[in-house]
């Protein structure tokens, strides 16, 4: 890139510098030569060097379908094992690597990540549908999150606890790295969600395979460039693509662990299949969220409006932190609904590279099917107010574009209240008692995010206290439900969102990763 990458303001997903001309002005130079260099051939990292075994598969964009991403490698069962036995060899040495010659390590992946992070964003356009804001933020928080596991082992010493002497004995409690972990990845956060897993792995001495979303080979194969400038050692970073890579993956003998994001189905499929053996090995899996909004009759109307519209809309509600319910007390109702459907219907669709756009496409086609069955049902149980309509004409025709649905009116037990949609579709039902609203929303499989608008101490306890999620948010003009960041906010799922009952981004997740160990040793 010809420009100064220092220069140009750090974005994240809730706070932006007041003039972003600079960083526009370089994406507006800089992306169409990047997108020129799409469509090359991409392959599997093993063992740190390239590898070609399995059927080479082209994936398109989501952006235009006529836009080839590059040519991947669905990776063969047995590449799959020469993958696990690369990581198996690797963790002999990594695994026994002091733990502060791993740290420096990986703050070399994390300055390489830096440096490569304006071109990751831009893959992340072409390869997801994001906008330049949501690209960007994804790999400024990859970039944090390598920097938060660091700092994480070294103020904790390497996860070593101190000594205690006594009775002529020393006895040490220390946790130890598990072994060879799978890295399974969503399509949506390609660079934030698999730096997070892969780096937490890494930090605990583990070694990973990594197996990308089948639609984001470019990202993996570009995270793959970085962890190879990175000089991380050979067999501690591999890489396989594919549809069926991930279930080889899991199936394969010498994994001794699974970090996952994804549904709720695979994820509840992988951990029964984590239980078969002669012993139980870790899982750690986010499988999604329902993530109720509750706008109380406190509540500053303008804020609650547009914190819920930015997360249910934000990146075609492709978010497992998208809010896709809302319960609004009865005496805002009306007022909410005409200020939220305004706010949806301003949303500007169209091609996210562009610096005026608010949404982008849908993924897939599987996806469109989604969102066109969600708002199908919405009409015939319900009222369909905004939205709900697949735009077309022009490049939309080359991509499943969508217009943003608010539906009303809906039974109380009906299905949009209950399953997650990852699209724009937001369920909205009013309440007359913020604790009747509270046990409805807890009445979901997931507990993964959500958010409360009012004033009154009473009801944000009440709201506090009673809501069935890992993440809370109050008043929250940026994201009713979204927006979390390393160090900040944890990303934890109770429920059917995760399996631990602790979450990544935050202070309890790389100890996930490792084994707890007692020494006791009798002084002689």
């Amino acid at each position: 890139m010809t420009t100064d990458l220092a220069a140009l303001p750090r974005i994240s997903y809730t706070n932006a510098p007041s003039n972003l001309e600079p960083f526009h002005a370089m994406f507006d130079r800089e992306l169409p030569l990047f997108r020129a260099r799409l469509g090359a051939r991409w392959p599997n990292r093993i063992g740190g060097g390239a590898d070609w075994n399995g059927n080479e598969y082209t994936v398109a964009s989501p952006v235009d379908s006529a836009l080839a991403l590059g040519t991947f490698v669905e990776a063969s069962p047995e590449a799959i094992r020469h993958a696990v036995a690369s990581a198996r060899s690797g963790f002999e040495r990594w695994g026994r690597t002091p733990w502060r010659e791993r740290v420096a390590a990986l703050q070399r992946f994390a300055r390489a990540l830096d440096r490569q992070k304006y071109e990751l964003a831009m893959a992340v356009i072409y390869e997801v549908g994001k906008t330049r804001f949501e690209a960007l933020g994804e790999t400024e928080e990859a970039v944090a999150l390598v920097d938060y596991y660091c700092d994480q082992a070294t103020r904790r010493d390497g996860f070593v606890e101190a000594a205690w002497e006594g009775n002529g004995e020393r006895s040490q409690t220390l946790l130890r790295p598990t072994g060879v972990f799978g890295v399974i990845a969503p399509f949506n956060y390609p660079v934030a969600l698999s730096v997070n897993m892969m780096t937490a792995a890494l930090v605990a001495g583990n070694t990973v395979v990594f197996k990308p979303s089948p639609n984001a080979g470019l990202t993996a194969g570009m995270l793959a460039q970085v962890a190879d400038s990175a000089g991380l050692p050979t067999g501690v970073f591999n890489m396989v693509c594919g549809e069926e890579a991930g279930r080889h993956l899991v199936a394969a003998e010498g994994i001794d662990g699974i970090a996952f994001t994804g549904s709720h189905a695979v994820g509840m499929e992988i951990m029964r299949s984590m239980a078969r053996g002669p012993y139980m090995r870790p899982v750690l899996a986010e499988m999604g969220g329902k993530n109720p909004a509750y706008v109380s009759k406190s509540a500053d109307i303008d804020v609650a409006v547009e914190g819920v519209a930015r997360s249910a809309f934000a990146m075609q509600g492709q978010k497992c932190t998208a809010c896709s319910v809302a319960f609004v007390h009865a005496s805002l109702y009306d007022d909410f609904l005409g200020k939220l459907v305004g706010k949806a219907q301003a949303l500007r669709i169209g091609d996210p590279a562009q610096r005026d756009t608010s949404n982008g496409p849908l993924i897939n086609a599987r996806s469109l099917l989604r969102y066109e069955h969600s708002v199908a049902h919405g009409g015939q149980a319900g009222r369909i107010v905004a939205g709900g309509k697949r735009v077309s004409g022009g490049i939309f025709d080359h991509g499943a574009y969508v217009e943003p649905a608010i539906i009303t009116d809906l039974p109380p037990d009906d299905e949009l209240f209950q399953d997650e949609l990852f699209a724009p579709v937001l369920a909205l039902a009013r309440f007359d008692r913020l604790e009747d609203a509270i046990v409805r929303g807890n009445s979901v499989r997931y507990g993964l995010s959500s958010g409360f608008y009012g004033s009154d101490p009473g009801e944000i306890e009440l709201y506090l206290d009673r809501a069935a999620a890992g993440v809370q948010y109050v008043n929250r003009r940026t994201g009713a439900t979204t927006g979390a960041w390393p160090g900040i906010q944890s990303f934890c799922g109770w429920k059917g969102s995760g399996l631990t009952g602790k979450g990544g981004l935050g202070p309890h997740y790389v100890p996930q990763f490792m084994r707890e160990q007692s020494r006791t040793i009798r002084m002689s």
